[in-house]
Order: structure tokens, then C-alpha cells, then sequence
């Protein structure tokens, strides 16, 4: 099965256009998944920026597809040493900046439902291997007229084929409260979010009991180009 995908039987409605949401975007269309630092509002500098293709946009879910070889912008320290070869205790207060590079590996598909504190990404190894969700727990994400922003929390979770899961980077979680990056009850907020997250994979709930492991992307879908201007600061709608 590739390109628009309807999983399971309560598979998800195509949504009208309601001003209140904005336009929903289409299958094929092109748009941006980015992070912004840490800023009260989504008024931080945006860091990470990933071209993706719309897989499906509905009331429900949104899915899109980043492909291999996509070029993207992420940060680095201003050495240029990539970011997670700093050690941890100066990980976040190194002075950094943002540089292009292209995304190395597999694809990724990448699940977002309304509202959720996170999107769940899927990989797959060599031949469409499946290897694991992962579960970026991060801020509702905001929706403008070329994308979606969030900002990411540290904290993730791995869930794997036979259902089992762990938590990841929790070091790196305990050190952005080391470094202001979140207080207290920020991150008991992530944290909590984190719980609500495990229990929809014990319960197998959606997306994991959907079966988007055996989506493929359509063929004829060409890599999205990173636009010059994919920093803009835009009119944000609806998560």
C-alpha cells in the first residue's frame, strides 16, 4: 500500500476546510516539520527544519513522509563539532548555530494526532525492514500556511515490534533542567506527557495498532527541496 493510507477500521475522515484550522493540505504536497529552541511561544529561533511529504492530513492524524536524502537544517556548535558529540554538561549552553545537511539512513514517516504532547516516527532497516516506533514527545504541534512547529522536549520512547518499550535520553532530559532549558513543573508537564504516551502503547492504541509499518511511500513522489527562506517566522493557525 503507498501513498494515502486509511488504516484500520475506524480509519481516519478526509476533514473539511474550517477556517478555524486552516486549509488541510493534500497528498503529495510539501511541506515543513520544524523545532524551535526553548522560548516561552514558539518564539524561538527555529533550529531544525525537515522538508516532508503529506502522507495524509485529516481531522484525525496528520502523516508525512521525510525522505532519504532529504536536505534539512540542524544544529551544531559553532566549532562545527555536531551537537551530540559535545559532552553533556555543556550540550546546551555551547554557543551553536544551524547548518544544512541531508538526512542519512532509511526514510521516516512521521504520525501527529491534534493535540497529542508528541508525534510518533517510524523506521525501517535495509529491504523495508521495520525496526521500531519512536515517540518524540515535544509541544502540540502549530500549524501555518507551509508547515508545522513545535519544540521538541528531550525526552523519548522507544516501542518495538514485540510491543516492548523504553524510555530514551533521559540524560539528556535531566540535563536540560540542569541547564534552564525547563523548569520543574515543565518537566513534570513532559513527563506526564511521557505516561499518557505509555499507556496508549500498552493498550495498543492508534497509531501503533493501525498498521503503517507496511505503508510504503508512492514512487513517484519527488524529494522535497528545503526552501531558502524555511526560517520564516509565519501566522500560526491550529495544532
Amino acid at each position: 500500500m503507498t501513498g494515502t493510507f486509511k488504516p484500520g477500521s475506524d480509519a481516519a475522515r478526509s476533514a473539511p476546510s474550517d477556517p478555524a484550522q486552516g486549509r488541510r493540505w493534500a497528498p503529495g504536497e510539501q511541506i515543513l516539520w520544524r523545532y524551535r529552541d526553548h522560548a516561552p511561544g514558539l518564539k524561538g529561533p527555529v533550529h531544525i527544519c525537515r522538508p516532508v511529504t503529506v502522507v495524509q492530513d485529516t481531522d484525525e492524524l496528520l502523516a508525512v513522509w521525510m525522505a532519504p536524502g532529504t536536505e534539512c537544517v540542524r544544529p551544531a556548535l559553532t566549532d562545527g563539532t555536531p551537537v551530540h558529540q559535545e559532552p553533556l554538561a555543556t550540550r546546551y549552553t555551547a554557543p551553536r548555530t544551524t547548518v544544512r545537511s541531508r538526512w542519512f539512513g532509511g526514510g521516516v514517516l512521521k504520525l501527529a494526532r491534534p493535540g497529542d504532547p508528541w508525534s510518533v516516527w517510524l523506521f525501517w532497516g535495509n529491504g523495508w525492514r521495520f525496526k521500531n516506533w519512536y515517540v518524540n514527545l515535544e509541544d502540540p504541534r502549530s500549524r501555518w500556511a507551509g508547515g508545522v512547529d513545535s519544540v521538541d522536549h528531550f525526552l523519548d520512547i522507544a516501542v518495538y515490534p514485540d510491543r516492548t518499550w523504553k524510555w530514551l535520553d533521559e540524560d539528556e532530559f535531566a540535563q536540560a533542567q540542569r541547564s534552564g532549558l525547563m523548569d520543574r513543573r515543565q518537566a513534570q508537564d513532559v513527563r506526564a506527557a511521557g505516561r499518557a504516551a505509555v499507556e496508549v502503547i500498552e493498550a495498543w492504541g492508534a497509531p501503533f495498532s493501525h498498521g503503517w509499518q507496511d505503508w510504503r511511500p508512492d514512487p513517484a513522489w519527488p524529494v522535497p527541496v528545503l526552501p531558502g527562506d524555511w526560517d520564516r517566522t509565519p501566522a500560526y493557525m491550529t495544532s
